[in-house]
């Protein structure tokens, strides 16, 4: 993949950062420098990863947090081979339909002791530094424990994410669901300002504890009797026999060739099989200008039909009533890529023959690279704290289904539609670099624009980042960025596309990339967060 990396005015006048020993990317700059600290320190892309995870739960935790679900790509330079990790957590045993719409609920909600599955953060740390790291695992974690104890300054983008957070969790959870998480996240009651040094010394403690214990003492020792005793104590439907039974799960990588690089995603559960699809169907046309209105016509068609299948047959694999293979065969892509027709369409999905999160990547002087993301879903999760611990719960079983004619229905100890997926670009057996966007549903689509971007219209991993960026809403409707060009927006709304401006640039993802050319990183990071490149 090559690409220019001198100075452009457009999209981005910002330079990717380019560095030989070690790179590490992510959303603030407090916790790409945790990161870097473990690369200086001896340790290698993996230990730079869990470093740099751990501080994001205490300097950006409106985005992720110690009770979230993380997914990752690990690449081994010295076996040449790309390692996935499922860390997504599955509905708590007691946990049924029935048994939430007893509760009054006709279909899942988004926040409360309701929405709580199993953690899978803290063990998804411990699995890769036990097969990968070099430095102790304890070591990983004192940079966050030390900012959550003495305090950092909230930046900037942060510090609007949290006042949103707020504003979203009071006007859907009553004040006693909300009690820990005003102690914790608002002690002088309101969202704090940009610069204001904030600490969490609870969160502190359980980080310092599963840092010793490598995490044994969340699912099987003193922080999860904590989490069991409150679940209880509150009418939730986490147990500790539930902490006590889960396994992160070691995956294969799903991949489509577009234009001869290999684009990796971890499978279902996760989303990135849509990302997947999308491309597959694109592949199959040819693309000149990024600006052109077909351009855009095609990727929003493209994109509508990878959802339309994503959103129907996507959850735990075990469910799903065709396999990735299938989803992902070229006679299947083309049959879909037919249907582009020259006005927009709403589709339903086809059958194809039988056959708000963090992201972060690192790389190390010995040519390992990882791809990593966490989350709490919405913003803090699901509302609900842990007493005395600081851990924000997820609120990923919100997007459970209580339609038992839906291949997504809860059932317990299964695992649900997950929006969040690292992705990892390779080409004839190499690795070309990590990347990822956030952000729900506009992930699969971050991806698709990121990697047209930089394989079919040249632009450099900063340059492929900062790009403007458009997102699918719902059936015809997508949102644009301010600065899309106006005369492509009408063209596009002539073809049938609901078009819209949306000023809050925080909808369309917080990405990072790193990729390696001829021995050498080049990192990008995202200008809609605050993100950091720490290098060395």
């Amino acid at each position: 993949m090559k690409f220019d990396c001198h100075y452009q005015p457009y999209p981005s006048n910002r330079y990717t950062t380019i560095a030989k020993n070690g790179m590490v990317a992510t959303s603030q700059q407090l916790a790409a420098s945790a990161g870097l600290e473990m690369l200086k320190k001896g340790g290698n892309a993996v230990d730079a990863a869990i470093a740099t995870a751990a501080c994001l739960t205490v300097v950006e935790p409106t985005s992720n947090g110690i009770g979230g679900d993380a997914f990752a790509f690990v690449w081994i330079e010295e076996e040449k081979k790309l390692y996935g990790l499922n860390g997504s957590g599955y509905a708590p045993k007691s946990m049924t339909a029935e048994a939430v719409k007893k509760r009054g609920y006709q279909k899942m909600p988004m926040f409360g002791w309701e929405t709580v599955t199993v953690p899978g953060v803290p063990a998804a740390w411990a699995a890769l530094s036990k097969r990968f790291g070099k430095l102790p695992f304890e070591e990983t974690m004192k940079p966050a424990v030390s900012y959550a104890r003495e305090g950092f300054p909230v930046s900037v983008v942060v510090a609007d994410y949290w006042k949103i957070a707020q504003r979203r969790l009071e006007e859907n959870c009553s004040r006693e669901v909300l009690t820990e998480w005003y102690r914790t996240f608002m002690p002088q009651g309101n969202a704090p300002e940009t610069g204001q040094v904030v600490t969490f010394p609870d969160h502190g403690d359980t980080l310092e504890e599963i840092g010793v214990t490598s995490a044994t003492s969340f699912y099987q020792g003193n922080i999860a009797k904590k989490i069991a005793e409150s679940s209880k104590k509150n009418n939730g439907f986490l147990s500790a026999d539930d902490l006590a039974n889960y396994e992160v799960k070691w995956v294969d990588p799903i991949k489509v060739n577009y234009r001869g690089y290999d684009i990796c995603e971890i499978p279902p559960n996760g989303q990135g099989l849509v990302a997947l699809m999308a491309l597959n169907i694109l592949k199959g046309f040819d693309f000149e200008d990024r600006e052109h209105t077909e351009t855009y016509h095609k990727q929003f068609e493209a994109m509508k039909l990878a959802f339309a299948d994503g959103k129907k047959y996507i959850t735990d694999p075990d469910y799903m009533p065709y396999t990735c293979d299938e989803l992902l065969s070229d006679a299947y892509a083309q049959e879909r890529r037919k249907l582009i027709g020259t006005e927009a369409q709403d589709f339903r999905a086809g059958k194809p023959d039988p056959s708000g999160t963090v992201y972060l990547c690192t790389a190390d002087e010995g040519g390992n690279m990882v791809s990593f993301i966490q989350s709490n879903y919405l913003s803090f999760g699901s509302g609900v704290v842990v007493e005395g611990t600081g851990i924000a719960l997820q609120n990923r079983g919100a997007d459970f289904s209580l339609d038992k004619a839906d291949h997504n229905y809860l059932e317990p100890n299964k695992r649900t539609y997950h929006t969040i997926i690292p992705g990892f670009i390779m080409k004839e057996g190499q690795a070309v670099g990590p990347f990822g966007v956030m952000g729900a549903y506009m992930q699969p689509q971050g991806h698709v624009q990121v990697v047209m971007n930089m394989i079919d219209f040249q632009l450099n991993p900063q340059m492929a980042m900062d790009a403007l960026r458009w997102q699918w809403m719902e059936g015809k409707k997508f949102t644009v960025e301010p600065g899309f060009p106006f005369h492509t927006f009408q063209d596009l709304e002539k073809k049938g596309h609901e078009m819209k401006y949306e000023p809050m640039t925080l909808l369309f993802g917080k990405g990072q990339i790193i990729l390696k050319q001829d021995g050498v990183y080049y990192g990008g990071t995202e200008s809609r967060s605050d993100g950091a490149v720490c290098s060395y």
